[in-house]
């Protein structure tokens, strides 16, 4: 899917704070991990819905997130529009994930992958342990500056 300027920013800027509570929750980690869900994300050719299944994911990630140690986010937008809906797991100190191609109710899938995330002593989330629709769907694994390299 092609989004033209004009279009992009009419989808930015056309956005409610109540697509998805972004006051909810903490406003820091408590545990360093965090679940970004892109709430304007759409199925790949779907027209304008509303609400945006991206809204649907991120409500059902902070449902699935109530009891855990995970905090959920939103973003307007992570840039993933051909294989939305897309999320992002973060943990300081180590590599960030980007996945796409998750659905309305991939939240508990998230939130798993984050539990498993905050155990890994080494930074990065084990890729065995994850649930199916986050081993198919990364989309990025994104070093911390420490992991950095100089080239040769």
């Amino acid at each position: 899917m092609t989004i033209d300027g004009a279009v992009a920013r009419e989808s930015l800027t056309d956005r409610s704070s109540t697509d998805c509570d972004e006051t909810a929750g903490d406003s820091e980690p408590r545990h360093g991990v965090t679940v970004i869900v892109c709430s304007s994300c759409r199925h790949p050719g779907e027209t304008d819905v509303s609400p945006r299944p991206g809204s649907l994911l991120a409500a059902d990630a902070r449902r699935a997130g109530e009891n855990s140690e995970v905090s959920v986010r939103h973003v307007a937008c992570l840039g993933n529009c051909k294989r939305g809906l897309s999320a992002a797991i973060l943990k300081p100190g180590a590599w960030s994930y980007v996945f796409g191609e998750l659905t309305t109710d991939s939240g508990a899938d998230l939130i798993a992958g984050a539990e498993l995330f905050a155990r890994s002593a080494d930074g990065f989330m084990p890729f065995r342990a994850r649930p199916e629709s986050l081993k198919r769907g990364l989309i990025a694994r994104i070093p911390n500056f420490d992991n950095l390299k100089d080239l040769p």
